[in-house]
């Protein structure tokens, strides 16, 4: 074990579960593990047997590496699945869906209302000459009408792919072509921050250039006063009127467990976005029985995952796991900082949210503005907490959990990507002792692991790449029109094996520690160091409030580590704390692992869910021209960044 991996754990605590949550644990019985390690098949089956399913599966896998089909000749809908089965029986009357909007506006929609709007959409969108197996792309802020849309497209068979409400003409475009959608669903804008986002504008533009494209169907958000739209007569509709004119009900289409469900882009090493591909029965699968076991959802709860379904966070946790488990989901419109820096806590206040789901960067943030906040606020509902989209660092792990959580709620710690569809390492919460900092074991049913270059399982406490040796239900089954790629990228290094893209280091219990991206470790001086170690030894420091760390070429030691810090407040950001923090790294991890550059900043360029873009800060650092910026949250960070850099070397 290297001298910076074992800091990383050396001061890690264990939190048991304590007795009363695993008394009323959705899975309280350790043995879940070894007879799904036993029977993987039959562990998967026994959960997909408790969604609703027109027609049975005849064969539970057939594994042609790298190609999965799961539930193979099973029939079933998704929307069904998700809307129908509760609207028709006793949570008719059950809140579905809460929704706050920035400004403030609340609606509730009950799931016998969420299935007159679906169904409703779903027979508006065949009005327009949408048919089974055409792609639907939807490009909408955080409001009702885009869970409902992707819904109302699986209830008649047509593939969906959403993208994020905040992307340009540019990422708009590349995706609605490559997808070859024929229709786009938009809104006239959406609020961010208190401005007006103007989507129709983006959408139009983006149209102009996606010969595909036949119709929009546009939601009335904002208001034509501070949102005035161009409607192309022929082509362009709005949502509410034909919803007024289209029948109630629309029978849902029986699709084929293996029918394409939907299409999400997710970034690629050659700048081309990936086109990740799911389908129907093993995703459906695999999403609701990781809700249901991960978050334990109970039938009273108040479930917040605070991502976008422009991500693929939003459709596994805030849509389709969610509502196929009959919970009760908040979508929230807006950013955590509008108003004021409490906003996320005055709804968990307003709408006693029992379960909350939010990103390692957004703990950071609210660390950052301190404790008052939170603890000005009433979230004595919350009872269970997770992370996820990157690995979180200890000490944002204990401020979770001492501050949020009050010491009471267990948290779950979740890794998965875009590609396997649900989580696939996390903690079950009534049987698994968590580490801060550590994703704990993999869910009942993965088999993963850790290895070298040659596909060898590490030793304990060694980087490696980290590995899932057989298929689950929710991993995605090809790129879109690209199986060529989707077998390189994903399968070639280790064949039958996938793949992640992400290092990790496993413990003397089992547990797995993800060290992030595999390009994001430097080679320093011969040594390999993960960018995430030295950026958590940074926010142990009192004066950090959040780190990025990148490797800058150096013409001797290859790379070497340059930080770029946001100070908290109450520290100044000076010449004598840059030194102060170089030591302490150093003194924590080892000398090689020390800083030569360290960047105080106000801010660091993030993309919109969250992820520091740390190509970016290597191409400022290096003195390249600046890659894509399309997908950050404020491209104007990087700029300034660049500036002050530039101006700091001279």
């Amino acid at each position: 074990m290297s001298e910076a991996t074992s800091a990383l754990h050396e001061d890690s605590r264990s939190f048991a579960p304590s007795p009363e949550f695993t008394a009323q644990a959705n899975a309280g019985d350790l043995s879940i593990y070894d007879k799904a390690a036993a029977d993987p098949e039959a562990f998967w089956a026994g959960y997909a047997e408790q969604l609703d399913w027109f027609q049975k599966w005849t064969k539970v896998l057939d594994w042609d590496a790298p190609h999965a089909k799961w539930f193979v000749d099973g029939k079933l809908n998704v929307s069904y699945n998700c809307v129908d089965r509760h609207a028709k029986g006793e949570r008719a009357d059950k809140v579905a869906m809460i929704f706050e909007g920035e400004p403030g506006d609340v609606r509730k929609i009950t799931y016998a209302e969420l299935y007159d709007e679906v169904n409703r959409l779903a027979n508006a969108l065949k009005s327009l000459g949408v048919t089974k197996g055409d792609r639907v792309s939807i490009y909408l802020p955080m409001i009702p009408e885009l869970p409902i849309s992707l819904l109302a497209c699986t209830r008649i068979g047509a593939i969906h792919s959403v993208v994020f409400g905040g992307f340009s003409v540019e990422s708009l475009r590349d995706r609605v072509n490559d997808c070859g959608a024929k229709l786009i669903i938009t809104s006239d804008g959406g609020w961010r921050r208190g401005n007006v986002v103007a989507l129709k504008k983006t959408a139009d533009e983006a149209a102009v250039d996606c010969p595909n494209v036949e119709k929009m169907v546009v939601v009335k958000r904002i208001g034509a006063e501070k949102a005035p739209v161009t409607m192309e007569a022929g082509r362009d509709f709005w949502y509410d009127e034909l919803l007024a004119a289209a029948e109630p009900v629309c029978e849902p289409e029986w699709m084929d467990s293996e029918d394409p469900l939907f299409v999400l882009y997710t970034s690629g090493s050659t700048g081309k976005p990936k086109g990740i591909q799911h389908t129907t029965g093993g995703y459906l699968t695999g999403v609701y029985t990781t809700s249901k076991l991960i978050f334990d959802l109970k039938d009273n709860d108040i479930f917040w995952c605070t991502a976008d379904v422009g991500w693929v966070t939003g459709h596994s946790y805030i849509v389709y796991g969610p509502l196929a488990n009959g919970a009760t989901m908040v979508v929230y419109e807006g950013s955590p900082d509008t108003p004021a820096r409490d906003r996320f806590w005055r709804v968990i206040e307003k709408h006693k949210v029992t379960v909350f789901y939010t990103a390692p960067t957004a703990i950071r943030t609210f660390m950052k503005w301190g404790d008052a906040l939170p603890n000005s606020c009433d979230l004595s509902t919350i009872r269970l907490m997770g992370t996820v989209g990157e690995p979180i660092n200890p000490e944002a792990w204990l401020w979770y959990n001492d501050v949020i959580g009050k010491g009471k709620a267990p948290i779950c710690d979740t890794w998965w990507q875009t590609e396997t569809g649900h989580i696939m390492i996390a903690p079950l919460p009534g049987l698994v002792a968590t580490k801060p900092g550590s994703a704990t074991r993999p869910f009942p049913g993965i088999t993963a692991d850790v290895v070298n270059d040659h596909g060898d399982p590490v030793p304990v406490g060694t980087k490696g790449y980290l590995v899932v040796n057989k298929p689950w239900p929710g991993m995605l089954r090809t790129l879109w029109q690209d199986d060529a790629r989707y077998k390189q990228v994903y399968w070639s290094r280790f064949p039958g094996r996938y793949l992640t893209g992400d290092g990790a280091v496993k413990d003397a219990d089992g547990y797995f520690w993800l060290m992030g991206r595999i390009d994001d470790i430097m080679l320093v001086a011969g040594h390999n160091i993960s960018t995430m170690e030295l950026e958590s030894a940074l926010v142990e420091h009192p004066a950090v409030a959040e780190a990025a760390v990148i490797g800058k070429a150096h013409d001797v030691k290859g790379q070497s580590p340059v930080a770029f810090v946001i100070v908290r407040e109450g520290y100044h950001a000076d010449d004598a704390l840059a030194t102060e923090l170089k030591k302490f790294v150093g003194k924590k991890l080892g000398p090689v692992c020390r800083p030569d550059d360290i960047l105080f900043t106000a801010d660091l360029p993030k993309t919109r869910s969250g992820k520091i873009m740390r190509r970016l800060l290597r191409d400022i650092a290096e003195g390249r021209v600046l890659g894509d910026t399309t997908t950050l949250a404020d491209p104007n960070i990087v700029a300034s960044l660049k500036d002050k850099y530039t101006s700091d070397e001279g």
